[in-house]
């Protein structure tokens, strides 16, 4: 039930995800916590945390709460379940927190590579080796939200070389860590008031190529829906970086009205998600192992 409902978030079918995580939450319903052991306790967490991520993924972040409540003193708080969690503290701007979680994940799905640990088996993009890969993408993109822009880089570029030796050079996933690096270089130029645009504008054509993104001359439509939040990311960054270059705004104007036509988070605008604001409550988090935007 945990690998339909991701592989459905993955596609865009929120709907069908968010059953599939009900139904798991119902099956274990059933468990009797007073007797369960460690095994149950960690089945458990994982269908709260699915549910909670579908939520999250549909802008739900007071209705994603309450299936997070308890988990940081929760034993079965670890790999899915424990990513999902660092996600919602870190898309509620609780970064250092978030940041205590995504580490452990990567030390303790690292550690696990065996397959030794049976409360660790999972399929499809709710993998270990997912997990880690995404785990390291959110907590490079953490980095950057802190301004510890060294940091990021040294950890979105580990991510990037995790994903090229998981899935190959040419998959979208890399195209997804690729995104999160140029919005990596974005900010830090806006912030240090520098310049990267050959950088930001190579990683973003890279960005895009690998996601598939439709022409630009097609027009958006709702069957669109594989990728599109980290294409809108994506193709919205690059047209910043096109915009503030006077010959070539005609493009990037083109470039924005495409991705903002394509974005389809409920609780952040494509422009909120581009920009790191101090006074806003709620921070873009891209999950790598759904490339979807929270």
């Amino acid at each position: 039930m945990e690998a339909l409902a991701g592989i459905n978030l993955e596609m865009g079918n929120d709907d069908t995800s968010s059953v599939h995580a009900d139904k798991c939450l119902e099956l274990l319903g059933k468990v009797d916590l007073k007797n369960s052991d460690e095994g149950s306790e960690v089945a458990i967490a994982r269908a709260k945390a699915i549910k909670g991520l579908t939520e999250l993924v549909q802008g739900n972040l007071e209705s994603a709460e309450p299936f997070f409540q308890g988990f940081l003193d929760n034993k079965g708080c670890i790999g899915n379940a424990a990513l999902s969690y660092g996600e919602f503290l870190h898309a509620t701007r609780n970064f250092s927190l978030a940041k205590d979680i995504y580490q452990k994940v990567i030390q303790e799905v690292a550690k696990k590579k065996d397959f030794t640990d049976v409360h660790a088996l999972a399929a499809c993009n709710m993998a270990s080796e997912e997990v880690l890969l995404a785990a390291t993408c959110s907590l490079g993109q953490l980095e950057v939200h802190m301004g510890n822009f060294g940091n990021a880089e040294e950890t979105l570029t580990t991510a990037l070389n995790r994903a090229e030796q998981l899935f190959g050079s040419r998959h979208p996933k890399v195209g997804v860590v690729l995104t999160c690096m140029a919005l990596m270089f974005q900010h830090k130029a806006k912030q240090e008031h520098s310049s990267s645009l050959l950088i930001q504008e190579g990683l973003y054509r890279r960005a895009i190529d690998l996601l598939k993104a439709p022409p630009l001359d097609l027009e958006v439509n709702r069957t669109m829906r594989s990728r599109m939040d980290i294409i809108a990311l994506a193709r919205g960054g690059y047209a910043e970086t096109l915009c503030i270059q006077e010959n070539r705004k005609p493009e990037g104007e083109k470039m924005k009205r495409w991705a903002e036509a394509a974005w389809r988070n409920r609780s952040l605008s494509l422009s909120e998600a581009l920009k790191i604001s101090d006074s806003s409550t709620r921070m873009p988090v891209v999950d790598a192992r759904i490339v979807r935007a929270l």
